[in-house]
């Protein structure tokens, strides 16, 4: 019955423009994040290459820029545009986001194929309004008004930059708003696409004949060696090397708790919260694939996922374990990586669902189970060895509050420098790792070394 059902959604839903409001619909409605849900829909599209790529750029753009677009939409909808039906709001946003941002059809058309599609799901009388909204946006597009800055400031740059009022207010307390405007501005930019040479099947020099080949155009990451920036985005997992392990795709960001952690080949390493396990496989890289590393976490499909990347990539040295790390026994380790749980604000580019769906509140809950993590994990690690904590946020509670906290209990760990691991562009004030998208051109992310005393 479900499936009948649903069969008969996608019947009403056709087309790139269809398609974008069903997956929005969704991810307003669930718990849901975009990348699985518009996976999904291009793995089982019948779509061509070229509407695939349409779907990913106007939701990725809805979301992106939603704060934006909501905006707007609210000064001309009669009524509260918040408390409209969903399909006639993602309608909206869909179209007002192509007449704002993208170029290649005109807006009349744009009109005319959203008041249909609204026509055929909801009738005449919610078609009308879409088409009043969004003729009288166009007749007004060169005189759009946003929040006067001088008066209301936050309203402004969440409006704006489209990033939800608190973030803002916390983000201008803490830059400073020219800094907070550059931060935004990186965010809602369309991401970097970058890969990372597995070195234990290619060096440097034939990867990069092989995308030269393919007419892949790049430049080398400025920070870690053996990462790659592709200029051109493409659909790179269909291509036979990726298929074969020459690389993998990952953030730069992501290597810099690893070159953190100093890893040796035969070493006894324990990677915490590893799925979908991006760290681990360049730690094996980093080890040569010699030593051992115990990749531990709680959800066994995240763990398919890491398993299915250390057979792409060759990798022999990693056993994976499914569990709640709270209850691990006791065990001695080297070097321990406890990749933490966290909001994520430092992916907002790849990720921009983010910003909407966390809150200060989801930010304290997570510190308090970081500093329960970080405390586990110290206690697995052997006298001498290195504990690194990293997270992909921006956001201080997640970050060296919780290394402080931790620090002020455990009088047997030390804060090490990062900047012996990683350069000093990367280092903050406090010694740690801590990367910004406006500043760096990567993720934002943070790392802390810290060394058990002997």
């Amino acid at each position: 019955m479900f499936e009948i059902q649903e069969h008969l959604v996608k019947d009403l839903y056709v087309g790139v423009r269809g398609a974008a409001v069903d997956i929005l619909n969704r991810i307003e409605r669930t718990d849901s994040y975009l990348d699985k849900l518009l996976d999904h829909e291009l793995r089982n599209s019948e779509l061509s290459g070229q509407d695939k790529a349409l779907l990913y750029e106007l939701v990725h753009g809805v979301v992106r820029w939603m704060g934006r677009l909501d905006w707007i939409l609210s000064g001309f909808y009669k009524g509260q545009f918040s408390k409209a039906l969903p399909i006639l709001k993602n309608a909206l946003r869909v179209a007002l986001y192509q007449i704002m941002f993208l170029d290649k059809i005109p807006d009349y058309a744009i009109v005319n194929e959203a008041v249909d599609f609204v026509k055929k799901l909801q009738g005449q009388k919610p078609a009308d309004i879409t088409n009043a909204v969004l003729r009288n946006i166009i007749r007004s597009k060169n005189g759009l008004r946003y929040p006067n800055p001088e008066e209301n400031l936050t309203g402004y740059l969440a409006a704006y930059y489209s990033h939800p009022s608190w973030l803002v207010k916390r983000w201008v307390e803490r830059y400073g708003q020219e800094a907070t405007e550059a931060l935004m501005l990186a965010n809602n930019e369309r991401p970097y696409l970058t890969l990372r040479v597995n070195l234990l099947k290619v060096d440097k020099t034939e990867f990069e004949s092989l995308l030269n080949s393919v007419n892949l155009r790049f430049n080398h990451c400025k920070y870690l060696p053996d990462f790659y920036k592709l200029q051109n985005l493409t659909n790179i997992q269909n291509w036979q090397y990726f298929q074969e392990g020459y690389f993998t795709i990952q953030d730069e960001s992501a290597g810099m708790a690893c070159r953190l952690l100093d890893v040796q080949p035969g070493m006894n390493v324990l990677d915490l919260c590893a799925a979908p396990g991006g760290k681990t496989t360049y730690l094996a890289d980093l080890m040569n694939n010699r030593g051992t590393i115990t990749s531990v976490d709680k959800f066994e499909i995240k763990l398919k996922y890491l398993e299915a990347s250390l057979n792409r990539l060759g990798i022999t040295n990693v056993k994976t374990v499914q569990a709640d790390i709270r209850e691990l026994e006791a065990e001695s380790y080297d070097r321990i990586l406890l990749d933490a749980p966290c909001s994520g604000m430092g992916t907002l580019s790849k990720k921009p669902e983010i910003k909407w769906k966390k809150d200060l509140l989801d930010i304290r809950k997570l510190a308090a189970l970081q500093s329960e993590l970080i405390r586990k994990a110290a206690a697995l690690l052997n006298p001498g060895g290195v504990l690194v904590y990293s997270t992909c946020t921006t956001e201080p509670e997640e970050n060296f509050e919780v290394i402080s906290g931790f620090l002020a209990e455990h009088p047997e760990f030390e804060l090490d420098n990062a900047s012996r691991f990683v350069p000093e562009e990367v280092v903050d004030s406090n010694g740690c790792v801590q990367t910004m998208p406006n500043l760096h051109k990567m993720d934002g992310a943070f790392a802390a070394r810290l060394i058990k005393k002997s």
